[in-house]
C-alpha cells in the first residue's frame, strides 16, 4: 500500500526535480498530484518516463486524505498553504525558507540528523535547509564526529538555479545578448550575471551580512551544533547549475589529512574525488544531475591548529532541495508512518 503525494510549486525548477526524483526513487505512492498557483492549472508536468500530470490549482485543493506534501512554491505562498495541509493531516516537507529557523519544526538533512524528524508531530510540518547549507553540512558531519568543529569559514560559489527559471534566463538572455553587442538587462540579478561574479544573494540585513549569508551560519547550528561559530560569503557566479563551496574548518581535536579523508569517504551521501593533478577534482558541471555531494582539494590550513581546507560541490536542485526533501519522505514513512500492506 502506497501514499498520496501532493507536490505543491510543481511548474517550478525544484518542483519538477521532485517529482523527477521520486519517480527515479522509486517512492511508494497510490496518487501523485501537481499543484501551483491558478495561472499554471492545466498545464502539464512529467512524472517519470510515461506519466503527465495535469497541475490543479494549489488555493482551491484539498489536502484532506493526502499523507505528504513537498512544497517548493516560495516563502510566501508557504506561510499560507503549509498550515492549511497540516492541519488537514497532510505532513509538510517544505523547501522555502518560511519555517527552517521555528523551534517547533525540525530542520533536516538525513545524512545529518534524521532522528530530528520525530518531531513533524508538533506541527506536521518539517523544513528542507538552505541549497548551500544542506551540502556543506553534509560535508561536515563526519569531521564534526570525529575531530569537533569549533568554526567554519565558507565560501560560496552558487549558480543561477538557486534563483529559480528566471535567473537560468537572465544569464541565457545576457550571454547570448553580449555575443551581440546588445546591454545586458537586468532584472532578476543586481548586477549583470553574465561573464559576472556577484557577492549578494538574498537581502542585505542590519549587521552588513546577507540573508543567505545569516541562513548559513544559523540553520548549520540548528542542524550540526549549536556550538559551531560559521561565518559566511555568499557569491552568485554564472553557473547554471551546481553550487560550490571553498570551506575551511578549525577542530578542537588534531586532525590529520588522512583521518579526514577516512572519515569523508565512510559518509554516506559524499563521494571524494581528490587527486592532486590536472582535472583531479569536481566542478559544477560534473556535479550537475547526481545526488553525491563531491569534496576535492583537501589538505590541512597551515595558519590554525587543527585547520582544514576542502573544496565542496553539489548538485543545488537535486540534494540541494528535491532530493534532500525526498530522503526525508523516505525516513518518515519508514520510520513514523509505514502502512500495513
Amino acid at each position: 500500500m502506497g501514499y498520496r503525494v501532493a507536490v505543491i510549486g510543481a511548474t517550478g525548477n525544484v518542483g519538477r526535480e521532485m517529482l523527477s526524483t521520486l519517480a527515479e526513487r522509486k517512492f511508494p505512492v497510490d496518487d501523485v498530484v501537481a499543484l501551483a498557483s491558478e495561472r499554471s492549472a492545466g498545464h502539464e508536468v512529467s512524472f517519470g518516463e510515461d506519466d503527465i500530470l495535469r497541475v490543479r490549482d494549489l488555493s482551491t485543493f484539498d489536502f484532506k486524505g493526502f499523507d505528504i506534501a513537498l512544497s517548493s512554491p516560495g516563502a510566501k505562498v508557504s506561510a499560507v498553504h503549509a498550515p492549511r495541509a497540516a492541519k488537514a493531516g497532510c505532513v509538510v516537507i517544505d523547501n522555502t525558507s518560511y519555517f527552517r529557523m521555528e523551534p517547533d519544526v525540525p530542520l533536516v538533512v538525513p545524512e545529518v540528523n534524521p532522528e530530528d524528524i520525530a518531531g513533524f508531530r508538533k506541527r506536521n510540518i518539517i523544513a528542507n535547509p538552505n541549497c548551500s547549507t544542506i551540502q556543506m553540512v553534509v560535508a561536515l558531519k563526519p569531521l564534526h564526529d570525529k575531530f569537533k568543529i569549533k568554526r567554519v569559514v565558507v565560501s560560496t560559489y552558487q549558480s543561477v538555479s538557486g534563483a529559480g527559471k528566471d535567473g537560468m534566463d537572465e544569464l541565457e538572455r545576457q550571454t547570448k545578448g553580449l555575443f551581440t553587442f546588445q546591454q545586458p538587462e537586468r532584472k532578476k540579478f543586481t548586477k549583470q550575471i553574465a561573464f559576472n561574479v556577484i557577492p549578494h544573494i538574498d537581502v542585505f540585513m542590519d549587521d552588513g551580512f546577507t540573508k543567505e549569508e545569516w541562513k548559513m551560519r544559523v540553520e548549520t547550528k540548528k542542524i550540526l551544533d549549536a556550538s559551531i561559530e560559521v561565518v559566511a560569503q555568499c557569491v552568485r557566479v554564472p553557473v547554471f547549475v551546481s553550487h560550490s563551496e571553498a570551506v575551511f574548518i578549525e577542530c578542537e581535536r588534531p586532525i590529520s589529512e588522512d583521518a579526514a579523508y577516512a572519515a569523508l569517504r565512510a559518509a554516506p551521501g559524499i563521494a571524494v574525488v581528490d587527486h592532486r593533478a590536472d582535472e583531479g577534482y569536481v566542478t559544477p558541471i560534473e556535479a550537475a544531475g547526481e545526488d553525491k555531494v563531491y569534496v576535492s582539494r583537501l589538505r590541512k590550513d597551515p595558519t590554525v591548529a587543527n585547520g582544514l581546507v576542502f573544496w565542496c560541490v553539489s548538485d543545488n536542485l537535486r540534494k540541494g532541495a528535491a532530493l534532500n526533501a525526498v530522503q526525508i519522505a523516505e525516513t518518515l514513512v519508514e520510520r513514523y508512518m509505514k502502512k500495513a500492506a
